[in-house]
């Protein structure tokens, strides 16, 4: 069976809209090609607020079944829990169904092994294959898997994060803190874990109803109508969620939203802090990390975009950090998921040891401007429009590990084409708007001769 036309197959899972390109059949479909790579063992299921999720439970836990695996459901829950509680309960595998932060008619499912970390890109190919040719294990009658509910993971999942922070420091600043997880499955868990952190929360969709209150992407688009009512609340800080909970979005006291960005590498200056050690980003990461790591004495390495890639480096290198620019935080005593609530513990803990305001924080970091766009450029035109662009700056260090990365004195540019679409992405940082902005046209103006 092919996979339909207007469903997005990713490394780690799959992502429609639901009732066109993600149905149940599909859904299901999927869970038993996944539950085929571990018949007989255990998976976790989860899910995050969407009302879809309900219907989707049903056909990943019956194509599971099928496959004779024992499923371990937990229900509403962040992606990093669902992770987690692979590696808590022993399990073979994980599905959480969610589609991110793509808005309300979407849905998905993302996959995870047996280590907790979203699935890598051979793993993935064995399960599209197995979709695609049915070749399914198919449990007999009195080999059918069975639900089991299992013990609170979650509050497991917190107390980890709390492991990893001083909890007396954060908790003698008594924080106001205003946190916005947009219905989403992260309101619980982080209302929980600031309340363990000793601080006042002022809560906003913080039920997991997958009624979305704004559009769920947390970017300073979407939040010009909640940043205001940080500093409306006298907040000390403001933590947004995205609605499956793997990234972490800022505002500060005075109601200004902060750059993505910015989360990981606060993490990362907190982290190193209280111990050195290799710090992994990706291709299409701030340089701010790599200032942090560099005034620590420690080395940053690049990995290609995705998570799995992320994770996959920080195992080679014995990171102690890594993560992506988009908000998601990865430490590996926690998990190998993007975390949020680590994001959260470690960034009001570095409030606490430096006892400033979350603006002067961000203020005193190295300044970057960062831009990303896109040009339509066929597929078979890549290598031309790559050796084009080294040709256009041929005295920069070069990266071909993901699509094209060219390192200036005081600049970056990230080029890669879409897996999806004839376009290439192109992401220019460098210290002012003014400079990214130039960049991104003059690289414009090679690929699409």
């Amino acid at each position: 069976m092919p996979v339909p036309s207007d469903l997005i197959v990713s490394v780690s899972g799959i992502r429609g809209i639901v009732g066109a390109g993600l149905t149940s059949e599909v859904a299901a479909r999927f869970a038993s090609a996944f539950g085929s790579t571990v018949a007989g063992k255990t998976v976790i299921v989860s899910r995050d607020g969407r009302p879809s999720g309900e219907m989707l439970r049903h056909a990943v836990i019956s194509g599971l079944l099928g496959a004779g695996c024992t499923v371990e459901d937990i229900g509403i829950a962040p992606t990093p829990t669902c992770g987690f509680a692979v590696r808590k309960l022993n399990a073979a595998g994980g599905i959480q169904i969610t589609a991110s932060h793509n808005p309300a008619p979407w849905n998905g499912l993302k996959m995870f092994g047996s280590d907790g970390s979203v699935l890598s890109a051979d793993a993935g190919r064995v399960i599209r294959d197995l979709y695609e040719s049915g070749n399914f294990a198919r449990a007999k009658w009195d080999g059918i898997g069975s639900v089991r509910v299992p013990p609170d993971v979650a509050s497991e999942h917190v107390g980890a994060v709390l492991d990893a922070v001083s909890i007396a420091s954060v908790a003698t600043q008594r924080f106001r803190v205003f946190l916005d997880a947009n219905s989403g499955a992260g309101g619980p868990l982080g209302t929980l874990l600031l309340h363990e952190l000793g601080c006042d929360v002022m809560q906003y969709g913080c039920e997991p109803t997958g009624l979305f209150a704004h559009e769920p992407e947390p970017i300073p688009a979407n939040l010009t109508e909640v940043a205001p009512w940080v500093k409306q609340h006298e907040c000390a800080i403001g933590f947004v969620l995205d609605p499956d909970s793997d990234r972490l979005a800022l505002i500060d006291e005075t109601g200004s939203c902060v750059s993505e960005e910015v989360t990981l590498a606060l993490a990362v200056k907190y982290r190193l802090r209280h111990q050195r050690g290799p710090v992994v980003i990706n291709m299409s990461t701030s340089r701010l990390n790599e200032d942090i790591a560099n005034a620590a004495n420690c080395p940053c390495y690049r990995s290609a975009v995705g998570e799995a890639n992320v994770v996959g480096l920080m195992r080679t290198t014995n990171a102690v950090i890594g993560g992506e620019g988009n908000g998601g935080v990865i430490d590996p005593r926690i998990g190998w998921v993007r975390d949020p609530f680590v994001g959260m513990a470690f960034i009001l803990s570095l409030l606490a040891e430096e006892k400033k305001p979350f603006s002067q924080l961000v203020d005193e970091l190295p300044r970057y401007a960062m831009r990303k766009t896109k040009y339509e450029v066929p597929r078979e035109k890549l290598p031309d429009a790559f050796a084009a662009l080294e040709a256009r700056w041929p005295e920069v260090r070069v990266n071909r590990d993901d699509g094209l990365r060219l390192d200036g004195p005081d600049w970056w540019l990230h080029v890669r084409g879409s897996n999806t679409e004839p376009i290439i992405r192109v992401i220019a940082e460098a210290g002012s708007s003014e400079q990214t902005e130039r960049l991104c046209r003059e690289a414009g103006s090679v690929v699409t001769l």
